[in-house]
């Protein structure tokens, strides 16, 4: 039988967390960023998908992991648009969109060579200077470049 209706067949999570919205190109830095290679859980990436708002998007379904709050945050540096649904008994108990930290520490290296942090064994540290729509910019604490969240390099 064939029907007009267009599905994705992905199973429905008892219990977990889904990410949507994330924008294509950023969806594998957002892989990586929540150690999902290192999951032991089921876990469903789907990238490129139509999205209206943002033309591709990729999604993310985590069963059984509700991630910390400053996990989630992280996601929103290379994801402003990314929204978090947490699911409990194949119910969405709470859907909220992620929110960007003031101050990033460890997480994204700076490409300046000459920047401390590549010199010497230490945290890095970006202060959020600006937020748009899907952009990010960062600046480095210790030796004021600016990097944004298109071409930022993850630690």
């Amino acid at each position: 039988m064939m029907t007009d209706k267009k599905e994705l067949a992905v199973a429905a999570l008892q219990a977990g967390t889904v990410i949507d919205h994330i924008p294509s190109s950023a969806l594998f830095k957002a892989v990586k960023i929540l150690g999902l290679q290192d999951m032991k859980t089921p876990v469903t990436v789907g990238n490129n998908l139509p999205s209206k708002r943002l033309g591709a998007k990729g999604i993310i379904k985590v069963a059984d992991v509700e991630f910390a709050e400053d996990v989630i945050n992280r996601i929103a540096i290379i994801a402003p648009t990314a929204r978090i649904n947490i699911i409990r008994d194949f119910q969405v108990v709470e859907k909220r969109q992620v929110s960007i930290p003031e101050r990033v520490v460890g997480l994204v290296k700076c490409d300046n060579p000459k920047c401390i942090t590549n010199n010497e064994p230490m945290h890095t540290v970006f202060n959020v200077t600006d937020i748009g729509d899907d952009r990010v910019s960062l600046r480095c604490h210790y030796c004021n470049h600016t990097v944004d969240n298109s071409n930022v390099r993850l630690l």
